[in-house]
């Protein structure tokens, strides 16, 4: 049997070289072959094959080739415009989070300013109080006795399903939250914002502060019933 893939761990990354078959034993490249080729199927799909063209499109004009060398371009936010556009979608849908209305907000002028229909739905859309889904009073964020609605990813995804978006977006959802909403999404989802409590909304910096002092308890070892 195959040892497991552990691309995160290769120390001899050849994947994206003409010498591609060179990589360590258990490269997917290599172990994989059959998995890939019918992986590669899916991409006959027209609009499939479209939808993936357009992004690779999307990704080599984020770059610039200048004297000094290869430099970026556009923010993701402006990259979501140009590849709503390249993929001629009218009406675009951002499921946000009530803590980052502010954020939604300005999106949906951005979104608007550029020519498109928005749709934009809070997660606490409903009202529905927590205790639907098991919450306890000492689990309420408010205190016992205060009235708290839960975060209803799925009901995000269906009003715009219902609505008809073509392409939504998910601004500052929870973790957890935003999982259910890509299941339940019938539409193409793509992240502007991915919440992060303490970093600002800029959850990588937990990986490259990993190492200092303050936040190398990050790299605890724990077993999972710890």
């Amino acid at each position: 049997m195959n040892e497991k893939t552990e691309c995160a761990k290769c120390t001899r990354v050849v994947c994206n070289s003409e010498a591609f078959l060179k990589g360590p034993p258990n490269c997917p490249t290599k172990t994989k072959k059959e998995l890939i080729q019918q992986a590669l199927t899916e991409y006959d799909d027209p609009q499939t094959r479209e939808f993936a063209r357009q992004a690779s499109i999307q990704e080599f004009e984020c770059y610039m080739h200048l004297p000094e060398g290869l430099t970026t371009r556009y923010p993701r936010v402006e990259e979501i415009v140009q590849f709503a556009k390249k993929m001629g979608f009218k009406k675009l849908g951002i499921a946000f989070c009530g803590g980052l209305a502010d954020e939604a907000k300005m999106l949906t002028r951005i979104l608007e300013n550029r020519g498109f229909e928005v749709v934009s739905v809070c997660c606490k859309a409903g009202a529905i109080p927590k205790e639907r889904i098991g919450i306890t009073e000492e689990q309420k964020i408010a205190g016992a006795g205060a009235f708290e609605a839960m975060c209803s990813p799925i009901t995000q995804a269906e009003i715009l399903n219902d609505e008809g978006t073509e392409f939504n977006i998910l601004v500052g959802l929870c973790v957890g939250h935003d999982s259910l909403f890509f299941k339940y999404s019938k539409a193409p989802v793509t992240v502007l914002v991915a919440k992060d409590r303490v970093f600002g909304h800029n959850p990588v910096m937990g990986l490259y502060l990993a190492r200092s002092f303050y936040y190398r308890k990050l790299l605890r070892k724990e077993s999972l019933d710890s």
